[in-house]
């Protein structure tokens, strides 16, 4: 793998958070916690570090609705942390 590939590969598991956060409807309340910045970060460095991203497409595609992320999803806690908090659970 060239240091090019991986890099789209490290963008492509990031935009696959940001996209997981926007389906479950937490996206707004990620960016209200407290130290929001490295709350993100963390979360964008869990699903990096990832080696679901095949399946994870594969569920984005499968799932127009959701209540929650699939089992193997590293930010699954606090995905569940964020709709406790938005009311949604």
């Amino acid at each position: 793998m060239s240091f090019l590939d991986y890099l789209i590969s490290v963008d492509a598991r990031a935009a696959l958070m940001g996209r997981m956060m926007r389906k479950l409807g937490v996206d707004r309340q990620l960016k209200v916690v407290p130290d929001h910045a490295a709350v993100t970060d963390r979360a964008v460095n869990r699903c990096r570090s990832c080696g679901h991203q095949d399946e994870c497409s594969t569920w984005f595609d499968q799932n127009e609705q959701a209540d929650a992320p699939p089992d193997y999803c590293r930010n699954r806690d606090l995905i569940a942390r964020l709709q406790h908090v938005a009311g949604q659970r």
